[in-house]
């Protein structure tokens, strides 16, 4: 548990975030798409959480993040911010919703503020992005960037690849990180990217950078919650590490209740509701007088 309780926590702001940079502190951050995984890690006193796009593997199954909708978004991002009141909470804005026009993109970004209750937007993308940025940051709403392994672009770089491992691409990297901070980011996610690559990004910029994949250096970490717990067993990823096994515990727990189920074990009489002798006595008195239907 978090040694402040969370009662006396002070929301996380972006201010924050910067401030333990500055400070040399690292700032944690894990993704939730429910209100019982976002109230844990609030208990727990993350700083921030992510409502990911990663929801539509690890939650609803498919191969990608591409067919994630808004409104697939705006539904898990409604269940965090019910969980976790102080805790730093982004909306991952989904395929399409904001590469199409600046305009709309503004307009997608602040239905994760107004109807969600988000207090930031994550986007994919370096140079192509940065007037869209500006845009979003114009009108009020913060934006967290996102370079290196951009799963919206998938099939543009041909899997789930290590970025930047050519000198040519490393530097690509950097000058888009500084892009993206001059573009009015507040932070920006480091993604399956060489842990030295991200530390020189990591010095060169004045606000926070968030890895995941990305070696030890940055000024945060973040991991899927599914990954971390053992929830997500298609594959994975070389930088996760697993400290639990929930699946496996639900597979035990599921067989264990089929079982009981089988052998009349469950439910026993303290799982059932009881009736008082004399009321049921007068119940069979009651049905005496009253013919059964063929």
């Amino acid at each position: 548990m978090s040694a402040t309780p969370v009662s006396n926590r002070k929301k996380v702001t972006t201010h924050a975030l910067r401030a333990k940079k500055e400070r040399g502190e690292p700032i944690t951050m894990l993704t939730a798409y429910d209100y019982p995984t976002a109230l844990a890690m609030e208990r727990a006193g993350v700083d921030a959480i992510l409502v990911g796009d990663s929801l539509g593997m690890v939650v609803l199954g498919y191969e990608n993040t591409l067919p994630v909708t808004m409104e697939d978004m705006l539904h898990h991002c409604k269940a965090v911010a019910r969980g976790a009141k102080t805790a730093h909470l982004i909306g991952d804005m989904p395929f399409m919703s904001y590469q199409v026009t600046p305009t709309e993109a503004v307009r997608n970004a602040g239905r994760f503020l107004q109807e969600a209750g988000m207090d930031a937007v994550k986007l994919e993308g370096g140079r192509d992005m940065a007037a869209t940025i500006e845009a979003i940051v114009a009108a009020g709403i913060p934006v967290m960037g996102h370079l290196g392994l951009t799963p919206q672009s998938v099939h543009k770089l041909g899997g789930y690849k290590t970025q930047g491992k050519s000198a040519e691409a490393a530097r690509r990297l950097v000058e888009n990180a500084h892009l993206l901070e001059e573009a009015g980011c507040y932070a920006v996610v480091l993604e399956a990217i060489p842990d030295r690559v991200a530390e020189l990004i990591s010095h060169r910029l004045a606000i926070p950078t968030i890895g995941i994949g990305a070696g030890s250096s940055c000024d945060g970490q973040v991991l899927v919650s599914h990954d971390l717990l053992g929830l997500f067993d298609r594959f994975t990823p070389k930088f996760v590490k697993k400290y639990a096994n929930v699946h496996g515990e639900m597979a035990r727990a599921f067989a264990e209740y089929i079982a009981d189920v089988g052998a009349h074990r469950f439910p026993a009489p303290e799982h059932s509701h009881q009736i008082d002798d004399e009321e049921f006595r007068a119940l069979l008195d009651a049905l005496e007088k009253v013919p059964l239907v063929a």
